[in-house]
């Protein structure tokens, strides 16, 4: 599903009234629509439940004016809130709000701070308020009265259905104002915008829910749009079907390069979460010195024993075999649990340079990358690199804090300069390829930040490269079934208990009731 800029939806919808006539107040009325079937939802039976309707002054407030006018036609006690002067509402807005007075529904000004009083009072008595002061282009603080209002229903606990986007949080950022309405649930139009799908604008949406407004998919096609939400449809046309015909070799050769002393299981993890996404064959190349551990731990994996001198962890020695074992392989995993000694540098730079298969790089791999990214311009393959905001921080020498306040850019630029597909991992992960395509996941918990989820992720995305994916929908199918194993075990047990092994566990039946193909 696109996600869009509240700009490029302002593009949409004048394409879809100038180039289709769809006349804007029909889109005002189905958007309206939409919001009072969430109501309805919300509250059971309309008649004698009491709302209260918030309108700013702009096509927000059009819609929530409209929103007024279904409530109270079905049965509601509505009082209808504009902290705006009603002579300064134009537009389509202004016919929606003469329907209401033409109706004979009082739509209070509130100007000044002592109106709110009114709201606040109407609050203690109120089922439901419908939020429709501010639309997805705010920037910068709400203050005076609007924020007073905002405040107030915070403070109320009454249920709030968003219009669109909470008041507060701007739509392209997700940055939100110190008063911002945290809404229950949020009914926005046609498709999802940035801002609510972002820290943190996402912890003030509440439930989404995506409103058909009847907008030509001609009209969205007119504007060129690279950022998508992922969602389960999405995901299930990419999930490699598995012919009857075939055998270990058809689904794919993955080479996993990782794990030291200490740090095997790291290993042990991506290898098993290869198997588990699909793989026909998984090779583990491990330091001779801990191959036992190798052994026991994954049986159904083969592994290449590589000379380290006792030393516990990939020498330089190994290059050479890493290499020959790269050509007869279809991707190859590297990073996880590897170390950072002096070794591991040249290892992981050699193949970078070397390798024709594609690469998935995590943890270590990226740390030590970092110290050099020009190897990155020998690269002769398609690489994903899956960095945690710290190990993102360390490759472009900024702080955690920079990363996390624009991770859509800093993802999107990072892939562009060095011709990489970028996994931002955290919270809402962001997905960027090197041609601009942006790609947010909502997926996963709080649970999932335990040691050895991000090596699980690393498995999984090679596993389905090996399948026969391309790495950017590999990176896809990836990240949101890692974030739905994370989900489907936390709703079993809770999150504090959830660890990495019980996502590789829960990757087979997240696959089963993903799987598109199967009728």
């Amino acid at each position: 599903m696109l996600a869009v800029t509240p700009d490029e939806m302002k593009m949409i919808d004048k394409t879809a009234i100038n180039q289709f006539g769809i006349p804007g107040i029909v889109l005002m009325e189905n958007a309206a629509l939409g919001v009072v079937r969430e109501v309805a939802g919300i509250l059971g039976e309309i008649p004698g439940k009491k709302a209260i309707v918030l309108a700013g002054k702009g096509n927000n407030g059009g819609d929530a004016f409209a929103v007024a006018r279904h409530l109270f036609n079905m049965g509601a006690h509505v009082d209808v809130y504009a902290p705006a002067k009603l002579d300064d509402i134009k537009g389509d807005a202004k016919i929606n709000l003469d329907i209401l007075l033409k109706m004979g529904i009082e739509v209070n000004e509130v100007l000044e701070s002592q109106h709110i009083d009114g709201i606040e009072e109407r609050l203690k008595f109120s089922d439901i308020v419908v939020d429709g002061l501010l639309g997805t282009g705010l920037k910068g603080e709400v203050t005076g009265v609007m924020a007073g209002v905002i405040d107030a229903v915070n403070r109320s606990c009454v249920p709030v259905v968003a219009v669109d986007i909470p008041s507060g949080v701007d739509g392209e950022t997700g940055k939100v104002s110190t008063a911002c309405i945290k809404a229950r649930t949020t009914v926005t139009f046609a498709f999802p915008k940035i801002g609510q799908l972002v820290h943190p604008g996402c912890e003030y949406v509440g439930k989404l829910e995506i409103v058909d407004i009847g907008i030509p998919k001609a009209a969205v096609r007119e504007n060129e749009i690279k950022k998508y939400l992922i969602d389960s449809g999405l995901v299930s046309k990419l999930i490699p079907k598995r012919e009857p015909n075939s055998n270990k070799g058809t689904y794919g050769k993955v080479l996993v390069v990782a794990g030291s002393r200490g740090m095997t299981g790291a290993a042990c993890l991506t290898g098993s979460a290869a198997l588990r996404a699909g793989a026909g064959l998984v090779y583990m190349a491990a330091p001779l010195s801990l191959l036992p551990i190798y052994a026991c731990s994954l049986v159904e994996a083969l592994t290449i024993p590589l000379e380290d001198g006792n030393k516990g962890y990939i020498t330089g020695e190994s290059i050479h075999k890493i290499l020959m074992q790269l050509e007869k392989v279809d991707v190859a995993a590297v990073g996880p649990g590897l170390s950072t000694e002096d070794d591991i540098k040249e290892v992981v730079h050699s193949i970078v340079k070397n390798s024709k298969v594609p690469i998935v790089l995590d943890a270590d791999g990226i740390n030590v990358l970092a110290e050099d990214l020009s190897v990155l311009k020998e690269l002769k393959t398609q690489m994903v690199i899956t960095p945690h905001p710290g190990e993102m921080a360390r490759l472009l020498g900024a702080t955690v804090k920079e990363v996390q306040e624009d991770r859509i850019n800093i993802a999107r630029s990072f892939s562009k300069e060095y011709g990489v597909i970028t996994v931002l991992k955290g919270s809402r992960t962001i997905i960027a390829s090197p041609e601009g395509e942006i790609y947010i996941n909502t997926t996963g918990n709080a649970g999932m930040a335990t040691g050895g989820s991000g090596d699980v992720l690393t498995g999984i995305i090679a596993s389905f490269i090996g399948q026969g994916l391309k790495p950017l929908d590999a990176a896809v199918v990836g990240v949101y079934l890692h974030g739905t194993c994370g989900d489907n075990v936390a709703r079993r047990k809770g999150e504090h208990g959830l660890i990495a092994g019980d996502l590789v566990r829960e990757i087979p039946k997240v696959i089963f009731e993903t799987d598109g193909s199967r009728g």
